[in-house]
């Protein structure tokens, strides 16, 4: 049996930083989309080999540039913790290791104006296919395959599949903490901007990056720092 390697890119990347789980997810796989090899992958490829893991309770490796040149280095970098096929092919989410190599992946995927590392490749052994029988089809469409790992590479043969999402906190989890604080009955929601104002004003004096401030930011954040003041000087001593 032979191992074949089939890089795809992950798309548009979108991150921010959590300072702890360094979460991301993409496509390592389209169905239809011709690789650089000629060959194409048919939806329900994975099928097979995806419940085999659900039911055996693992899934396939994570590994960076699939393990260097011959394989040298095949030390996981991290843990896929969910892969599935949709309509547009393998999505993938995973969670990269908290040891060196993986905070060095993470740094990289982060990077502005555009991530230094933003391709998926797929390990996988060709168990069913077909061969083109005229010119302009592709040479090879996989019909099922057993999937190996996936890996964070630099260089896709395929540019469709890329990280999609490098999770933490991004502008979405900032509003959607705003509207959890705005359901709370003890919390205004002058109160509520205040306080997302002040948890990124903390963060980035951490050095976490967060989005750019809100221009209300500001003016929330100086009128409960007002607050909190008066309300300490009217607290006994």
């Amino acid at each position: 049996m032979t191992i074949e390697r089939r890089e795809f890119g992950f798309g548009e990347i979108k991150f921010a930083d959590t300072g702890t789980d360094m979460l991301f997810s993409g496509y390592g796989a389209f169905f239809g989309n011709v690789d650089s090899y000629g060959d194409v992958i048919a939806p329900g490829a994975f099928r097979g080999t995806l419940a085999g893991h659900l039911k055996a309770g693992t899934m396939p490796l994570m590994l960076s540039q699939h393990g260097g040149f011959f394989g040298s280095d095949m030390t996981p970098v991290g843990v896929w913790t969910e892969m599935r096929e949709d309509d547009k092919g393998l999505w993938v989410e995973g969670k990269l290791a908290a040891t060196p190599r993986g905070q060095e992946l993470y740094t990289l995927l982060k990077m502005t104006p555009r991530p230094a590392i933003d391709g998926l490749s797929i390990g996988f052994i060709a168990k069913e296919w077909s061969a083109r029988t005229k010119p302009d089809e592709p040479r090879r469409t996989l019909k099922v395959v057993e999937l190996l790992e996936v890996s964070l590479v630099s260089m896709p043969a395929n540019p469709k599949a890329r990280v999609q999402s490098v999770k933490g906190f991004d502008v979405e989890f900032f509003r959607g903490f705003e509207r959890a604080l705005k359901r709370d009955p003890e919390f205004s929601n002058a109160k509520a901007v205040s306080a997302v104002a002040i948890l990124k004003q903390c963060l980035r004096e951490g050095g976490v990056d967060v989005p750019e401030a809100d221009p209300r930011d500001e003016d929330a954040a100086a009128e409960l720092r007002a607050y909190t003041a008066r309300f300490r000087a009217l607290s006994p001593t």
